[in-house]
This record gives structure tokens, sequence and C-alpha cells, in this order.
């Protein structure tokens, strides 16, 4: 901490220690600036950049593809594949394509993939609700949240034995 200073001062000061003037921070009164060595300082930000894309996780997205006349096997076959893809920690896209007459009855595809949400209720989180492009019913799920639902408050909830709650 040199304190306040004429920009010149500081860039004499700079030259004769052999390092660079780098202002850190310019729409500051009066702007914050540095003195160091600006190649070294470019080369630890780029490895903190590559340790920080190293750490990052990649989310992957899997698809399951349904018809309205997906049959009982195969839907429960297509749920435990959903069950292992959700384990691993993937997300999941549910698409149900309608073909020919069976838009004529799109209330068929949305009983599938509203049955599929309904097996999965308690295994998965529904980041997109079923949803309608065009010929193609498409929903997302992804794994259950690890902070999961918020417990009620105490007064909220019910006493066991069905005696009443005093608390309030």
């Amino acid at each position: 901490m040199l304190g306040v200073m004429a920009t010149r001062d500081a860039q004499r000061m700079a030259e004769e220690r052999g390092l660079d003037l780098v202002e850190i921070t310019p729409n500051a009164v009066p702007p914050v600036c540095k003195i160091m060595d600006y190649g070294k300082f470019k080369y630890e930000e780029s490895i903190k950049a590559k340790q920080a894309r190293k750490a990052q996780k990649v989310q992957k997205v899997k698809e399951i593809k349904f018809h309205p006349g997906t049959d009982t096997n195969d839907f429960n076959y297509k749920l435990s594949q959903i069950r292992g893809f959700l384990s691993d920690g993937c997300k999941v896209k549910l698409t149900l394509q309608y073909r020919g007459r069976e838009n004529a009855h799109r209330e068929l595809g949305e009983d599938v993939i509203n049955r599929v949400l309904e097996e999965l209720r308690d295994e998965c989180f529904v980041e997109q609700a079923p949803k309608t492009l065009g010929r193609v019913l498409g929903a997302l799920i992804g794994p259950p949240r690890k902070n999961g639902p918020r417990p009620r408050p105490a007064e909220q909830q019910s006493a066991p034995d069905g005696a009443k709650n005093t608390a309030g």
C-alpha cells in the first residue's frame, strides 16, 4: 500500500523495480493500480482458469422416447433405464412423438408422460414440465435436489396419536 500518488510517479517506481503498473479497478475514484509482473500475473490467471474448467462437472442429458401405444413391458423397461440414468446423475429428456392418427388422440400421449412422472415422483426433480412442440411432447427431469423439501414449521406439523397441537 503506497497510498494515493500521481500516475507518473507510480510508473517511475514500477520501471525502477523492473515491473509493470497494472490498473486493477479502473472505475474507482481514484483508480486502483498495482505494481507487478504482468506476464506472471497472466500465467497464474490461465492456470486458475484451467483448474476451474477441470473441476467443472458437465451435466449429461439422456433421452428416452415413448409413443402413445407403449406397452407395459416396454414402459417398465424404460422406467428402469430412467432410474439408472438418474442414479448416475444424468438429466433425462422424455420425448413422445405422435405419428399419423396418433395426433387425433394427444391425450393418450399426455397420459403416458404423466404416468412416467407419477412413477418417478420421489426419485426425480421435474425441471421442465411436459410441453408440446409440434408433433413432439417433451419433458425434462433430473436427479433429486440435495437440499430436498423444507420441513414445515412446528405449529403446522400434525401431532402424533391424533392429539391436538398446543404449540403457538
